[in-house]
């Protein structure tokens, strides 16, 4: 393996998709890929990535709650997240591979929970005003995919128990996030292969390499 590559500003990579869409099963094969490239990567998640954060998530994910509520506890966790994980990491020149970002709570709390982007975006201005991720993966299925893969997977968490309308609001919002932003996405059909997604993911990443590369040049 070869040492890690420290550049003055990392990437910031996210992997999204409803429930049972297949993205976690390559979150750590990515920053592994990665790191067998020469690149120095911070692995992370949201909600959580923090102490904070992740009790935070254990209360996101178990507690019923207003959606206001929940809403804002996203965002207080993704706060932490960012001023403590993901900016550091980047100012050292790591890549950061998050399970999970900002475009979750679009599809999720605005689109799922019918929130709506307004209040939504005023958080995302306010927490990380002008910072996206530079990539990410958008794992697709169709819904009764993800149904069978949930039902086949661990006892459930408090958003894998919602019902099948909710998943569809949520997939929708997900492909507005994509219409809004379409350079910065790669959709990946998440019903092929792990071999052939990871072709797909592979390729990506080799790209992503060649221009940080002529970047730093």
């Amino acid at each position: 393996m070869t040492e890690p590559t420290q550049t003055n500003t990392g990437l910031f990579l996210t992997f999204e998709g409803v429930d049972g869409a297949g993205k976690s099963t390559h979150v750590q094969w990515a920053k592994q890929y990665l790191c067998d490239r020469g690149v120095a990567v911070c692995l992370t998640r949201e909600p959580g990535g923090t102490a904070l954060g992740e009790q935070l998530r254990d209360l996101l994910l178990t507690e019923p709650m207003h959606l206001e509520t929940e809403t804002l506890l996203m965002f207080a966790a993704r706060n932490e997240h960012l001023r403590t994980v993901i900016e550091p990491a980047l100012a050292a020149g790591q890549w950061v591979v998050c399970d999970r970002f900002t475009d979750a709570t679009f599809a999720y709390q605005g689109a799922g929970r019918a929130l709506g982007r307004d209040r939504i975006n005023q958080l995302a201005q306010w927490v990380h005003p002008g910072f996206e991720p530079n990539r990410t993966w958008l794992f697709d299925v169709p819904l009764e995919v993800a149904r069978q893969r949930l039902s086949d997977a661990r006892e459930p968490d408090r958003f894998e128990r919602e019902q099948a309308d909710f998943f569809k609001r949520t997939r929708e919002g997900y492909l507005q996030c994509v219409n809004a932003s379409p350079e910065r996405f790669l959709t990946v059909d998440g019903t092929q292969s792990i071999e052939r997604i990871r072709e797909v993911l592979a390729a990506d990443l080799d790209t992503l390499l060649r221009r940080a590369s002529k970047g730093r040049g």
